[in-house]
This record gives structure tokens, sequence and C-alpha cells, in this order.
């Protein structure tokens, strides 16, 4: 899917093809930046683009910076206001993919804290078709980072070479998607998404010391379920759980909620999407396009004006 044709960096829009980066930059050398996958919701009825959490994302990104030690990025209000200079000044009125990167730019050695860059920039996309019809999985041979070695709780760019891997594995090995497990052999993530699973109608996530993404759609279903008298557990998580649960599920900013109905080509429940995953899908989506007035503070407007 393309990118929308105007982008933001370092505070400028400027045509995609002339949003670029120097080859011995940072970021393309050591993979040093930090970036932030957020969507923004189209309603018709509204006439209006909300943008989910943009207040959640911008917080998680400025941890970030702060954990790999990159100096003199903007404020946060000052890319929140970008992006959202970004998606008028493109004319969006549909629903999209936001990406926010944070980057060491300049050509200097591995431990250089700047300069600093930055860029947004947006895809429009609706949901994938998995949503409806539910992914078949694996589980990769390749172990999740760990915190020790990486940090895996922040958002950052070269982390994702553990999910690429993961998922080129998987897609060769004819599965939709692929989900890691930690060095200890627990659940940890789907390769670009966290994990929930429904075990005697409660819903069980990997604790954020399984080496997660502290992912803010997984908190996001973590509210919306006990809004609806779900108890939520979040705790350790073993392999063979995948098969003795109901339901799994994925969520992410991108995936949004994914039914996963097999795991290693063995059904979880009835091999299909279940009754608690439908439920958490309605109350996500409706949350999410302004249907809730008493979560639209998770929301903010692009357009100031319906139009």
């Amino acid at each position: 899917m393309p990118t929308a044709p105007l982008m933001i960096q370092n505070g400028r829009i400027v045509p995609y093809a002339e949003c670029r980066l120097h080859g011995f930059s940072g970021a393309v050398k050591y993979g040093c930046g930090v970036f932030e996958g957020l969507r923004a919701y189209w309603n018709e009825s509204q006439r209006q683009l909300w943008v989910f959490r943009l207040d959640e994302h911008l917080a998680r990104l400025a941890f970030g910076i702060r954990v790999l030690r990159l100096e003199g990025a903007p404020p946060l209000e000052a890319i929140g206001r970008g992006v959202l200079e970004m998606l008028r000044a493109n004319q969006l009125r549909e629903t999209c993919h936001v990406r926010v990167i944070v980057h060491l730019d300049g050509d200097d050695e591995l431990s250089a804290r700047g300069p600093v860059g930055w860029m947004a920039g947006a895809v429009p996309r609706g949901s994938s078709r998995f949503v409806e019809t539910g992914m078949h999985v694996k589980v990769t041979s390749w172990a999740r980072i760990a915190d020790a070695a990486l940090p895996a709780r922040v958002k950052a760019t070269g982390n994702y070479l553990n999910n690429r891997a993961a998922e080129l594995e998987a897609k060769r090995d004819g599965y939709d998607g692929a989900l890691l497990l930690t060095a200890e052999g627990k659940l940890s993530e789907a390769s670009g998404a966290c994990l929930m699973l429904v075990r005697e109608g409660k819903l069980v996530t990997p604790s954020i010391t399984s080496d997660i993404l502290e992912s803010i759609t997984r908190a996001t279903l973590i509210e919306l379920a006990r809004d609806a008298g779900i108890e939520v557990v979040e705790r350790a998580v073993d392999r063979s759980e995948l098969w003795a649960a109901e339901e799994v599920l994925a969520c992410g900013s991108g995936w949004e909620v994914v039914p996963i109905v097999s795991v290693d080509r063995l059904s979880v429940g009835d091999g299909r999407p279940g009754p608690v995953t439908r439920a958490l899908q309605e109350a996500y989506f409706a949350t999410v396009r302004g249907e809730r007035p008493e979560r639209r503070a998770w929301l903010t407007p692009v357009w100031p004006e319906r139009t």
C-alpha cells in the first residue's frame, strides 16, 4: 500500500520522494531509532478522522528516546502537532496507519547521541482480512530478544530484525504469521503484536516481564475487557497453553484485533474466531471510531470542524 504523498520531516512538510536519510546516518548504519505505529480512523457519519491514543504513543516514543539516549529530539508536542499537520496536508479522510520515526542522524561513531532527526507519514489502510478469518501461525525457532540483550519493551527499529526473522520463517513454512517464545521457553508475543488467550472465560496475557513490547493496544483491550466484566490475568504463559485455550488472539495498532485459529497446524478451540474475541473486536472498533463517548478522551480529532 503506498504511503500518502506528503510526509513531515524535521517539522517541514515534504513530498514522499524527498523524505530522505543519508546512507551513513546512525539510523542506517546501526539501526538506531525508535518509532511508533498508530492508527487514525475515519468515521463517515461524524465526518471526522480520529487519531487513537496519540498522547500514549508519544509518551512511549519519549521513553524509547530516553532509553536509546538520543539527545536533541524535538518536544513531544511538536511531533504530535506534526502528525496532525501531515494528515491535514494529505487531506486524508480514510482510515490509515501513521508511522513516526525518531532516529540517530549524522555520520559519527557508534556511541553518538545526536544529531537526531524525525519524520512521520501515513499509509491509507483498512483492516486486514485476518480480522475476520483469523490467522494460522507457528511457534518460530527464533527466540524473542531478551531485555538483558536489547530493550524489548522499547519500540526500537533494530529490535524488529527479530520479528522479521520470525515472520520470514513462518511465511516460508506456509503460515500467516509467527509466535515467539522467550529464552526461558515462555510465550512472549507475535511477530509484531501482543497475545491474549481465553482460558475458562478469563483473558490471560503474557506479563510485561515476558520480553514483550508494552503495547498500547494490549492495554486498551485489558481496559475494555474489564469494562465488560471479563477477568484479566497477566502472568507467564506456557507454550502448551496455546492449545489448551478456548481462544487466542493477537493485538496491535497495525494488526488491530486478530483471532488466532491454529498454532503449528493444531486448532485453537474449534478452529474459528470465538465469542470473547468477537466481543473485544466490537468494543475496540466502536471505541477507535469515536462511537463510545465515554472513551472520547482516547481520541484526537484531525479536523477541527465537521467538513
